[in-house]
């Protein structure tokens, strides 16, 4: 009887584990899936082994006991063949595209599957003995050593450094070994009792310990999710820290010139005053904008706005622009801007504007003394131009060892000695990112102490080798005077409403205001007449785009209507326009373009347009294009 005690204990013990795996979650993956199978296969065979014993003890049928036998022995075979499987894939590093072990398996299972069944098998019930033996026992018997002897051979000839951290997984093939000569030993003693079965059930068991176990596992994840929490935390704080000293700096000094310039009796004292109070609130604005364009970028929201454009001009402006910007210091810029460059391209404007303003800001920043050159060249072929950017500084270089920190946000690099620049460590990430939008590549060569070299490569459409367009009268130089025209200002911020106003009055202009677009409506419906509207958006209970809708409503209203908004992101002036709005100013408001919307709708004299004269060397006529050659005004 004591095989009846045995596969009774290692039936329940099969159940057991096979209750506790399937009953918990557990995480899919190759080692609990096929663990899962080795689990069925003992629960098959432990519940096999006790039908044998039961079925001698009772009908003694001898058909019955060899089909069982034969069962039992393929599912010993099949289970042997998992676990070969199991140790075949730990020491493979787990590549899912290895499936030579796999069919391996299937061609031996094959065979050894098709002998059992051909065998015979010879069944022994007498004198309280129940064994079995003939072929197909033996041909079991050979399987399940063959495949524990691969089991050894792979474990012992597996080099791979992270195996050695699953010596772990490891333990249940030793027990497995050391069970089986402890049974063969037990057998040749007690020849009535099949040991088999409970050291099956015995090593699933100890696997469930010994396999990535789903419980560990999802405790592992939760902490993993943990990490990721804490790091996302740090990461927020760091944020918030970086934003509160960027941009309490710029507003600091402007809220103390500000002060300053309340108790100053010298009027060129509080005119150096206002001029820092601009430079703080432009780099304040470069701040914010950094940050605006960061989220867009990481949100997938960033757009290519592609429009017909001229490089050479767009450059001589980030020129004069970036110039303020040195100031004081012994800095030369140098700029060469190719003549060949075409006069019309096609492409995003803004982007390729903020990526060389970028470039020649971080110059500026990281330069005390020396020259920064400003380099624009291309290579023309067909209608597609290659442009080359490059800004060149004798700046203070990067180490090599931070160059790959260079693009990252919130970045300064050797901040011992950068503590006085200002910035959030955000344009250099930016302007990567805008590279790689527009399909190009961004390069960085540096020597460290001596100086830093960007070259950009970009490629735009060509749709004018030679700017033919109508250009409209130059009168920069004129003061722009507006006496007589009214305008309307509708914001719900009154301190909006009073910079807007004090902008407007330096060119005799009568401006109204109506802090709600309820009272816009009510101004317009009551019979006041307005040269020009310029309209917030973003108020409460009506908005600026609402009331305009209003208002075009009724058709005796023609007043042009401008949005004057905070809401600045790219692709909003084109929003705005399709609304109904005429135009789109951005708050701050910046001079040149409030004077361009000025003369646009207020200035009668704008419309008056002439063609420029040409000199007679301005072209070379080709047989294959017209190609611009003389750059000289």
């Amino acid at each position: 009887m004591g095989n009846g005690y045995l596969t009774g204990v290692a039936f329940a013990l099969a159940v057991l584990t096979n209750l506790v795996f399937f009953l918990k979650g557990k995480i899919d993956n190759f080692e609990t899936s096929v663990y899962k199978k080795m689990l069925i296969l003992n629960l098959l065979e432990s519940f096999f082994t006790s039908m044998i014993v039961l079925i001698a003890i009772t009908i003694n049928n001898t058909l019955i006991l060899k089909i069982l036998n034969k069962v039992d022995i393929i599912i010993i075979i099949t289970w042997c063949s998992l676990l070969f499987y199991y140790v075949y894939k730990i020491t493979s590093n787990h590549n899912k595209n290895n499936d030579k072990g796999k069919n391996f398996i299937l061609i031996v299972n094959s065979i050894f599957y098709i002998l059992a069944v051909i065998l015979d098998v010879n069944i022994i019930n007498e004198n309280g003995i129940m064994d079995s033996n003939g072929s197909a026992t033996m041909i079991g018997l050979i399987g399940a050593l063959i495949y524990i002897f691969l089991i050894l051979v792979r474990i012992f000839f597996s080099t791979q450094e992270q195996n050695k951290k699953n010596n772990k997984k490891y333990i249940p093939i030793y027990i497995l070994i050391i069970l089986l000569i402890l049974a063969a030993i037990a057998r040749v003693v007690i020849p009535e009792i099949n040991f088999i079965s409970i050291i099956l059930s015995f090593v699933c068991l100890i696997m469930y310990f010994t396999i990535e176990n789903p419980d560990i596992k999802m405790l592992e994840q939760i902490s993993l999710a943990k990490d990721h929490a804490e790091r996302a935390n740090a990461a927020k704080t760091e944020f918030l820290s970086n934003m509160s000293h960027e941009i309490r700096t710029p507003l600091n000094a402007i809220v103390g010139f500000s002060e300053a310039i309340m108790d100053e009796d010298n009027i060129d004292a509080a005119k150096n005053d206002a001029k820092d109070i601009i430079q703080a609130s432009q780099n304040l604005l470069e701040i914010v904008n950094g940050i605006l364009d960061i989220s867009k970028i990481e949100a997938n929201k960033m757009d290519i706005v592609n429009t017909e454009y001229n490089l050479k001009e767009e450059c001589q402006n980030l020129i004069k622009l970036i110039r303020p910007r040195i100031g004081e210091k012994p800095i030369e810029l140098i700029s060469n801007i190719a003549i060949d460059i075409p006069d019309i391209l096609y492409g995003d404007k803004n982007k390729i504007k903020e990526i060389i303003s970028n470039l020649l800001t971080n110059a500026v920043k990281y330069t005390d003394a020396g020259e920064i050159k400003f380099i624009v060249s291309c290579i023309n072929k067909n209608n597609e131009s290659s442009l080359i950017i490059s800004v060149e500084d004798t700046g203070r270089g990067i180490k090599p060892e931070k160059i790959d920190k260079l693009f990252t946000k919130f970045e300064r690099l050797s901040e011992d000695r950068n503590t006085t620049i200002e910035g959030a460590g955000l344009g250099l990430a930016i302007t990567k990112s805008l590279v790689e939008m527009m399909g190009g590549k961004i390069i960085v060569q540096s020597v460290y102490g001596s100086g830093s070299k960007f070259t950009v490569y970009l490629k735009q459409r060509i749709i004018n080798r030679v700017d033919d367009r109508v250009i409209t009268e130059n009168k920069e130089n004129e003061k722009l005077e507006l006496y007589g025209k009214k305008v309307l200002i509708v914001d719900d911020n009154d301190l909006n409403i009073k910079v807007t106003n004090r902008l407007l009055e330096k060119y005799g202009i009568i401006s109204d205001q109506a802090t709600s677009g309820k009272i816009c409506l009510e101004k317009i419906n009551n019979g006041n007449t307005y040269d020009l509207i310029l309209m917030d958006d973003m108020m409460p209970k009506l908005s600026g785009t609402e009331t305009l809708h209003i208002l075009k409503e009724n058709l005796k209203f023609k007043t042009k209507v401008v949005a004057l908004t905070a809401n600045a992101i790219e692709g909003m002036k084109e929003k705005y326009l399709e609304e109904g709005f005429d135009d789109y100013l951005s708050k701050p408001i910046e001079k040149k373009e409030l004077e361009r919307i000025l003369k646009k709708y207020l200035n009668n004299e704008i419309e008056k347009n002439h063609f420029e004269p040409l000199p007679d060397d301005f072209y070379e006529i080709s047989d294959k294009a017209i190609i611009y050659i003389n750059e000289q005004k």
